[in-house]
């Protein structure tokens, strides 16, 4: 790896042997399937493939808060998708996500099964479903887009920016921590500036705005993600963490944060989900390393 200091880029640039840090072994220039496999298919209508990481988290959270209200249509399952193992690059997968990323839902509820992927247009088709968590017209219904719009436009600084260089890449680069860190303290200072006005970020009611932004910088405040809240100073951000945490004591957020996670705390984790019992009878299969 050349040293930052005295990289020129070449003229037309090609992939290195290895790019080095963790996720070094499922990054590639190209897209499409490495292999055949097929996906799952369970018994109910709606079908997640996802790993309990925060863009897992939002659909989860939103299956389980659609199930709370009493909407059994949006009964599912919810396979494991090993994205450090490459599953994600299986033809199936590819087939539901030209992406290559999780989450993405298929529904079968149809004549012709629907995929669906990319969190927030998954989250959005969900809502739109069940006429739940998304105000139905008017200022309530923009103002919940453009927050759950603006989750899908600044996380991507949050984690493949200020996470990717302050956690996972092969050396530190003073640049690159100090520009995504000042980015990640403007996007908590925009949050608390907003949850200081009204509840939740579309107003007064608990969306899919909420469902969408608690994952990332619910974690962040409460030093769950990249180990980062010293460095960060999380702690003066008391209008997000007023916030995180009533949403925290939801049961349904509490349940979706489980599914589909493999680490942490074993009663936190629920490797698979395929019937409202599996959080009460965690057998050893649901488990399974």
């Amino acid at each position: 790896m050349n040293d930052s200091a005295s990289y020129t880029p070449p003229k037309i640039w090609s992939p290195p042997p290895s790019s080095g840090g963790r996720f070094a072994n499922i990054n590639r220039p190209v897209a499409g399937p490495t292999h055949d496999k097929k996906l799952p298919v369970g018994r109910h209508p709606l079908q997640l493939y996802s790993l309990g990481t925060p863009n897992g988290i939002k659909v989860t959270v939103m299956l389980e808060e659609l199930l709370a209200l009493g909407h059994g249509g949006a009964e599912y399952d919810a396979w494991l998708i090993r994205i450090h193992e490459g599953e994600q690059f299986g033809s199936g997968f590819v087939a539901a996500n030209p992406n290559s990323k999780i989450p993405v839902l298929v529904d079968h509820s149809g004549s012709v099964p629907q995929r669906v992927f990319e969190s927030g247009a998954i989250l959005q088709y969900l809502a739109e479903k069940f006429g739940a968590f998304l105000p139905a017209s008017g200022a309530p219904r923009a103002e919940c887009l453009s927050w759950l719009n603006w989750l899908m436009g600044s996380a991507p600084f949050l984690g493949g920016g200020f996470g990717h260089f302050y956690a996972y890449a092969p050396s530190k680069i003073e640049y690159a921590i100090d520009r995504y860190a000042m980015e990640v303290k403007r996007q908590l200072d925009v949050l608390d500036r907003r949850l200081a006005e009204v509840p939740y970020l579309a107003g007064d009611d608990y969306t899919i705005a909420d469902m969408a932004v608690w994952p990332w910088y619910g974690a962040l405040v409460k030093g769950q993600l990249y180990e980062a809240g010293e460095f960060l100073q999380v702690q003066t951000y008391a209008h997000v963490l007023r916030w995180t945490d009533e949403i925290a004591r939801r049961p349904a957020a509490r349940r979706g944060r489980m599914v589909n996670r493999t680490w942490g705390e074993p009663s936190s984790q629920l490797h698979e989900r395929h019937d409202a019992s599996d959080f009460d009878t965690r057998t050893q299969d649901k488990l399974a390393p």
